[in-house]
């Protein structure tokens, strides 16, 4: 007896494929998305690849020689006891190896509010384009570091014109007047604007170890070939105290270190100063 089988209802509109699934008639056949091999051991910074697999001893090796040098740059220097208490005695070579690093910096302070560190960061250095860097600390020292020790001969100070005459209120004209004093840098806003007339206001880089007039002559040129003088004053906004044996800011000449033996310490001369009420200190090593 012959049987004929009569496909089920539910094949219907299918059609076999390899395997167990089945596909729709018609239907796109998917791509079958297998899953991405393992990437090889490394190390990585999100998917990249740093250091191939056969490196991570080499890495291992550069590591440790790394931290090993960081241990061995130190020495240890024997101390002695004296009356019960640990005492080192450092050399002179030192002492005068220390020092050097510390040769082109400048310790300052505010005696107003202290200002962010960014905004004088960026201030001092548009202003000052010798310095390197700026640090500071918590008790509100600022040191700033000089590329040179020869840039800190010069620092730049609002100065105040008095009688200038009018002709000379431009850019040429302060330029020109305040070229007697040192290097000019800039006016300000209002002087700038030309609305307040009693005085310019000028920014100007000084020579530390000149001597700052108190006034500069301006030899007028005429009409008729001759020259009229006039006489400009000069005020400083803010001066340090300068010595006139060393020429260094930051110290009278009755304290010069050279040729006075000072005994007191470091930290008392900050104090000193800050009584004393000025606005921003040089310490000159």
């Amino acid at each position: 007896m012959t049987t004929t089988s009569t496909p089920s209802p539910l094949l219907h509109g299918m059609t076999p494929v390899m395997g167990t699934a089945s596909i729709p008639i018609g239907e796109p056949v998917p791509t079958v998305e297998t899953c991405p091999a393992p990437p090889s051991a490394g190390i990585f910074i999100g998917k990249v690849r740093l250091v191939p697999t056969d490196s991570f001893h080499t890495v291992g090796r550069i590591a440790e020689g790394f931290l090993n040098s960081l241990r061995k740059t130190l020495l240890f220097v024997l101390p002695t006891i004296q009356n019960g208490e640990i005492v080192v005695r450092p050399s002179l070579e030192m002492i005068r190896n220390g020092s050097r690093r510390w040769s082109s910096m400048v310790v300052g302070y505010f005696l107003c509010k202290k200002p962010y560190f960014h905004h004088l960061n960026d201030y001092v250095k548009s202003v000052w384009p010798a310095v390197q860097d700026v640090t500071s600390t918590t008790s509100g020292l600022f040191f700033f570091r000089f590329k040179t020790v020869a840039a800190m001969e010069e620092v730049p100070v609002w100065v105040k014109l008095r009688h200038l005459p009018v002709e000379f209120w431009t850019d040429e004209g302060l330029s020109t007047v305040a070229s007697g004093i040192g290097r000019p840098l800039y006016p300000d806003a209002i002087t700038k604007a030309c609305t307040r007339l009693d005085f310019a206001r000028v920014c100007i880089m000084l020579d530390i170890s000149s001597k700052l007039p108190k006034h500069v002559v301006i030899l007028a040129p005429t009409e008729e070939g001759g020259e009229v003088p006039c006489r400009v004053d000069i005020e400083y906004k803010w001066l340090p105290p300068k010595c006139n044996a060393c020429h260094s800011l930051g110290h009278r000449t009755g304290d010069c270190p050279s040729s006075v033996q000072s005994t007191k310490l470091p930290i008392s001369v900050y104090v000193q100063r800050k009584k004393e009420k000025w606005g921003i200190l040089w310490d000159q090593n």
